[in-house]
């Protein structure tokens, strides 16, 4: 289903993001005080327009209590704050905002914003997980999900090889629940498997839990 998203801001992040966005279906406005970054976006979104946010009747000028996300990428911290402030007084509350660094983020916290990405920061720590699971057995990959908990992509090991998976008993042996597992002989993914489910040799498990435990796997 199609969504509205409006980015702010047109530096390496909001330009990344919003031709993902339109790549994926969605109605995407683009927003920037530059007008040839307006002009290189055009082609990828559905409508580009050149604006300063951080001034309150420009923003007043869009339709933005439609959009399902508002995503600030602007990389000023002047210009940034501004414009969350608008936007806040204006009552819009689906707002998803880049901070530059810790400061910024502290800043955009104290102002009620709770979803707040730093991208460098974020990458560099996705990055570490996965760099620390390199070369643990059958890990074949590791996905943060949210604060202290992951998706692992887990090759079945031989000592489940013929069992059912409510005789594994991964979540109280553990702590990982099985919430999906992609079968070697169907090469169909089985989402959410069912207690009777009998592993087979080469079957692949995505387990989530708390990567203490996920660690220990």
């Amino acid at each position: 289903m199609s969504k509205q998203f409006v980015v702010i801001g047109l530096g390496s992040t909001g330009t990344f993001l919003t031709k993902r966005l339109y790549d994926l279906g969605h109605n995407v406005l683009a927003i920037d005080t530059n007008p040839d970054k307006i002009q290189d976006i055009t082609p990828f979104v559905s409508q580009a327009v050149v604006a300063d946010c951080a001034r309150k009747k420009i923003l007043q000028d869009f339709p933005l209590a439609k959009a399902d996300s508002i995503i600030v990428c602007i990389g000023s911290l002047k210009d940034s704050l501004l414009t969350v402030l608008n936007l806040k007084e204006m009552n819009l509350n689906n707002l998803i905002v880049k901070a530059t660094d810790s400061s910024h983020s502290a800043i955009l916290e104290k102002m009620g914003i709770k979803n707040i990405f730093q991208p460098e920061h974020d990458m560099a720590m996705e990055l570490a997980e996965k760099l620390d699971k390199i070369g643990k057995p059958n890990m074949l990959d590791y996905m943060p999900l949210m604060e202290g908990y992951s998706i692992m992509e887990w090759k079945c090991p031989e000592n489940l090889i013929g069992k059912k998976l409510m005789d594994a008993n991964l979540i109280n042996k553990y702590g990982v629940q099985v919430i999906a597992i992609k079968d070697a002989k169907s090469k169909e993914l089985n989402a959410i498997p069912k207690a009777q489910y009998e592993f087979h040799s080469g079957d692949v498990l995505f387990l989530f839990g708390p990567n203490n435990a996920l660690d220990k796997m």
